[in-house]
């Protein structure tokens, strides 16, 4: 299992420690991330668990997860004994490669989002979304080393959102005429977008050990995106769970 931790802010007589993180696919300008200490870190499923009762997910439309929950039970099954997959693991922080059910590569530990990983996420809420998807594009000048992009929001996330209240009739209907435009999902809806798989780059070691940091990506470091990009291709399925 593993030991990943969240950074927590918090008020009051503790010394609060920021440091500073860079956004993903160069969306959004640097944030700050906060480090509590003395408090003890949370777990990565402790923190979903104290997540879930925050007030302010209850202001939430309710999502339709049994969609996505038989997507995953799918998705985790390799297509055939040759295929080439990755599978992210949320709850122990791990990304393998494999060929067909033989394992090729395993890095631990990996970042995901500060948000948590859900079903389905919007713009915003920095959680890594949840889903089977495929890599669409390399960028190997990005301030995180090598940028791997994903094909989010899926037409499964789409549905959900309309299932859920996110999407509008017509915004379900603009997804996927912009889909069949482009070859690629829209990227600036409530859904949000530039998801992928990233080095460091630019950001903090020390805090890639520690912290799930990133504002939806999955963060690996430097040398792993690097193993990563040589052993995977344009349309190779990706599964995050």
């Amino acid at each position: 299992m593993s030991t990943r931790s969240w950074s927590v802010a918090s008020s009051g007589s503790r010394e609060v420690i920021c440091y500073p993180i860079i956004n993903q696919a160069n969306a959004f300008p640097p944030l700050l991330v906060s480090e509590t200490l003395p408090m003890k870190h949370l777990s990565r499923r402790r923190f979903s668990l104290l997540a879930l009762s925050s007030p302010l997910l209850l202001l939430a439309p309710p999502v339709t997860a049994n969609l996505m929950d038989d997507v995953l039970s799918r998705a985790i099954v390799p297509r055939h004994d040759g295929e080439l997959w990755v599978l992210v693991d949320d709850r122990e922080a791990t990304l393998t490669v494999y060929r067909g059910s033989r394992r090729l590569a395993h890095f631990e530990p990996v970042s995901l989002g500060r948000g948590g990983a859900r079903p389905q996420r919007q713009r915003g809420d920095r959680a890594t979304p949840l889903g089977e998807f495929r890599v669409n594009r390399f960028n190997r000048r990005s301030k995180f080393h090598i940028f791997i992009g994903l094909d989010y929001p899926t037409p499964t996330h789409a549905r959900m959102a309309l299932e859920a209240g996110v999407y509008s009739q017509q915004d379900y209907d603009d997804y996927f005429s912009y889909y069949r435009q482009h070859g690629y999902p829209p990227q600036d809806t409530v859904l949000g977008g530039f998801i992928g798989i990233h080095g460091v780059g630019k950001g903090d070691p020390d805090i890639h050990e520690r912290f799930h940091w990133t504002e939806g990506c999955v963060a690996v470091t430097d040398a792993q995106v690097e193993r990563l990009s040589s052993l995977i291709d344009i349309g190779t399925r990706v599964v995050i769970r």
